[in-house]
């Protein structure tokens, strides 16, 4: 593989994983300052730790699903390792972009959705160049994807108002002060904030990192520092993430933390232990879930409880269009850079 285009790949990935911290662990991590349980500074302390420690510990598994679950890499590698190189080059910096757009305009779009979307139009390149066939394209595995993003933010809805449900019947509706036990909630949101960020850790860092894994495994590339490959790219990723939270994630935190319902240390530590429950579960199961989508469902879930009144239901409207339009943009985006990246290097 051409150096040029392997340094390429890791600012790509370092790129891709500054868009995942400034965007998604941004909106997962919202709940927690929206509620005032956390500072956006204790946010990214706590980030720093738990997402690296759930992208090292537990980010391989999807991280393998990301990389050679949607796409037949091998039998694209046969043909020529640079085509692979190129597409993946591709893939991540049309993810990148759309995020980074998204991000401009406060919304938390899904950063899963714009990975698999920009693999899914390298796969749609090849296909029609005959590098493979259209039927080989992993399409059981993109179906199980899609429903996964379908079902996680109902799961994450519903958990949450059920959870939310709970704490007020025990809880709030008994207390002759509803601030001070407000205020003990505090201790219990800044765990499911940690909770929140090893989960986050475990499944999105994959969305940087894992197009990166297919191109130098394929190459034979081992890792540095006496590290194997995929712990050098998951520390990579995670490195990336909490920078981007740290540098630009404050926007994307402003509307879920503020923008979406009212949030107390009671419904922020409800939607945060169902988001956390839901994406960490997807994770065992190697399923690259979105965990904007669990996340803004459990937020929704939770307003919910308190009436439909208390969700803002104009936000709810932008984010879900932003959702929907994510996929076919990224494809589209991910097919035209790979074009002229192909002028480049193939």
């Amino acid at each position: 593989m051409d150096i040029i285009l392997g340094i390429a790949l890791v600012l790509a990935g370092f790129y891709m994983a500054w868009n995942i911290g400034a965007n998604d662990l941004a909106n997962a991590m919202g709940t927690s300052v929206g509620s005032k349980a956390l500072t956006i500074k204790q946010v990214i302390i706590l980030a720093a730790i738990f997402e690296l420690a759930g992208a090292v510990l537990f980010g391989g598994k999807v991280t393998g699903k990301i990389a050679k679950g949607i796409v037949p890499i091998d039998l694209i590698i046969e043909i020529n390792p640079d085509i692979v190189a190129v597409g993946m080059l591709a893939a991540v910096l049309a993810s990148g972009f759309w995020i980074t757009l998204a991000t401009f305009y406060n919304l938390p779009v899904s950063t899963t959705h714009s990975i698999v979307g920009s693999v899914l139009g390298f796969g749609l390149i090849c296909a029609y160049y005959e590098y493979i066939a259209f039927s080989v394209i992993q399409w059981t595995v993109i179906l199980q994807i899609i429903l996964s993003w379908l079902v996680s933010p109902l799961l994450g809805g519903l958990l949450a108002y059920i959870i939310f449900r709970i704490i007020r019947w025990r809880f709030l509706s008994k207390s002759e002060n509803v601030s001070k036990t407000e205020r003990r909630f505090i201790t219990f949101q800044i765990i499911t904030a940690c909770y929140v960020a090893f989960a986050h850790g475990s499944n999105d860092v994959a969305n940087a990192i894992g197009p990166l894994y297919a191109v130098f495994d394929a190459a034979g590339s081992s890792g540095v520092l006496g590290l194997n490959l995929t712990t050098t790219l998951l520390l990579l990723g995670g490195i990336g993430i909490v920078f981007g939270l740290s540098t630009w994630g404050y926007k994307v935190i402003n509307t879920v933390g503020h923008k979406i319902t009212e949030l107390t240390p009671t419904r922020g530590f409800s939607a945060e232990l169902a988001t956390a429950t839901v994406v960490l579960m997807h994770s065992a199961y190697a399923l690259p879930i979105s965990t904007t989508h669990t996340l803004v469902g459990a937020v929704i879930g939770v307003g919910l409880a308190g009436g439909l009144s208390r969700v803002n239901l104009n936000v709810i409207k932008k984010i879900v269009t932003s959702w929907v339009i994510t996929v076919p943009a990224s494809a589209l985006t991910s097919g035209i850079v790979f074009f002229g990246l192909a002028q480049f290097f193939l």
